[in-house]
């Protein structure tokens, strides 16, 4: 993995764009004093760095009908399964994040399901037949932050 300085306009476009990711070229560019050309290669130039993986619109699930948002640690009965494990959950679209973790799972997923009969379908009849050895689900109640992670120039070493 590579880790890219980021010089100050970059920074300045970065917390722009992570704010608002339709925010205009033109608009950004008037904040940081450039031209409309100048962000546009930088945002190109953040993007084939893979600093930038795109922008996305976010769905609020609840709005939709899914009304159950589950964190769930999975502990696989056969660890060597793994790959195959992953392959299953892309395949399961309520699941929307996978974690390879340290501590005592061996995953950690994030699903969200229309009500928890449907969270129970989808461990008992999706999950389950993957070859878990078993599984341990937290329901969130509610998500009170959500956001983009820090854009700061570095000034410390750590």
């Amino acid at each position: 993995m590579g880790y890219h300085q980021l010089d100050e306009l970059d920074e300045q476009i970065l917390q722009m764009i992570a704010g608002n990711a339709r925010i205009p070229f033109l608009e950004v560019a008037r904040a940081c004093n450039v031209s409309g050309a100048a962000i546009h290669q930088r945002v190109q130039k953040l993007t084939s760095l893979g600093i930038l993986k795109g922008s996305e619109y976010i769905i609020d699930a609840e709005k939709i009908g899914y009304e159950t948002c589950a964190y769930i640690g999975i502990y696989l009965r056969e660890p060597e399964s793994f790959n195959d494990v992953i392959a299953a959950l892309k395949r399961i679209p309520e699941v929307v994040e996978c974690h390879y973790t340290t501590g005592k799972y061996d995953m950690f997923i994030k699903i969200y399901a229309r009500n928890n009969h449907h969270l129970l379908s989808i461990i008992h009849d999706k999950l389950q037949p993957l070859g878990l050895s078993r599984t341990e689900t937290l329901i969130s109640f509610h998500n009170e932050i959500r956001r983009q992670i820090p854009i700061v120039l570095e000034e410390e070493n750590y």
